[in-house]
């Protein structure tokens, strides 16, 4: 078991009544699971800060949320952070995101799973996420499917859950371990401490595999 770099915050010591609702709000829904929030939790600025911005780039917004989780995951599985890789949102379960547009984020382009407006928005991601160069042709395919304010909105997003996935990754958090006995927001396979470390072990275990685009590429020519 790998050592967890930042204590979370007891909950039975938080006297903020819009804290704890909140905190409850991750452990029924997740994404956030309480573990990230109660990490956050040390500082409350920080918590708020988040959970403020979170509500408005990815649970609200003018950007499509299945749009949105696509490019949150599609973050995960790029930079190989378990903890968030492991959630699903349920309102893009409820708008029809299913288990196979998760598989194949890493090979969009070629993949049939997804349409011309989620492979563009999922350029995006990876243009951000590698810090790939640019050209006319790549600007002209987001104006083709997005307008200002959604390609404004979708970068301030990808870039947030970038930022934080980055760090939670050096963190060692894990699900399970704060507020425990929900499932809310758990990808499937992963709802319970049993399911998820069989989950983990498994060779297919999508964290087991190489994320570069330039090793994906080769993969799929």
């Amino acid at each position: 078991m790998l050592k967890q770099r930042i204590s979370y915050v007891n909950p039975a010591k938080i006297t903020d009544p819009a804290m704890l609702e909140e905190l409850d709000r991750c452990r029924r829904e997740g994404t956030p699971r309480p573990e990230s929030s109660l990490i956050r939790a040390h500082v409350p600025a920080c918590f708020w800060s988040f959970a403020n911005a979170w509500r408005d780039f990815f649970k609200n917004g003018v950007c499509d949320h299945s749009i949105k989780e696509l490019c949150r995951v599609y973050v995960s599985r790029s930079i190989q952070c378990e903890y968030c890789g492991n959630q699903r949102s349920l309102e893009g379960a409820n708008s029809g995101l299913t288990e196979a547009h998760y598989d194949d984020l890493l090979n969009f382009e070629k993949s049939t799973q997804y349409d011309e407006r989620q492979k563009a928005a999922l350029a995006y991601a990876e243009a951000i996420t590698w810090r790939l160069n640019t050209d006319e042709e790549f600007w002209e395919r987001m104006h083709k499917h997005f307008t200002e304010p959604e390609l404004v909105e979708l970068g301030c997003f990808v870039a947030l859950t970038m930022g934080q996935q980055s760090w939670l990754r050096l963190l060692n958090i894990e699900h399970h371990q704060a507020l425990a006995g929900t499932s809310g927001g758990m990808a499937p396979g992963f709802e319970s401490v049993e399911e998820l470390a069989k989950s983990k072990a498994s060779p297919e275990y999508w964290a087991k595999k190489k994320a570069s685009p330039t090793e994906q590429k080769k993969k799929s020519a």
